[in-house]
């Protein structure tokens, strides 16, 4: 999956918010994010808007490795558990795959194995392959 590596790479907003791609496979992906200042709200906890952006950048890892483009037609996101330090690590895995619709679960947990957040979403996939330039 060099490949999808290299794609996920592109992605200029998960690279400001120091999210890396640790492992991606056919319907499956690990991100993980280390807990900046900029990550936090006015509690003094991860902000919802950072762990759903990471979650999202798994799915999108997840339901791209199959190498069709694919882009989200809804995401939801539970949260359990807040944030404060450390690191976050999202793990995607696909529940469903047909030609042209795809579900997938993110479960985030922090450092300590304790999970944060589970999101939920699914997937368009396009006639293209991933890396074609998208079309209107």
């Amino acid at each position: 999956m060099a490949d999808m590596t290299e794609f996920m790479k592109n992605d200029n907003f998960a690279r400001h918010n120091g999210m890396e791609l640790l492992e991606v496979s056919p319907g499956k992906a690990k991100v993980s994010m280390r807990i900046r200042p900029e990550h936090m709200n006015s509690h003094g906890t991860v902000h919802g808007g950072a762990i759903f952006s990471l979650a999202d950048f798994a799915f999108a890892a997840a339901s791209n490795s199959h190498g069709v483009a694919a882009v989200a037609i809804n995401g939801n996101i539970y949260y359990f558990k807040p944030a404060m330090k450390g690191r976050l690590i999202a793990e995607a895995s696909e529940v469903s795959l047909s030609s042209r619709i795809a579900a997938y679960n993110v479960e985030v947990k922090d450092d300590e194995g304790v999970t944060v957040a589970v999101f939920q979403g699914m997937v368009y996939r396009k006639k293209e392959a991933v890396g074609e330039p998208a079309k209107a």
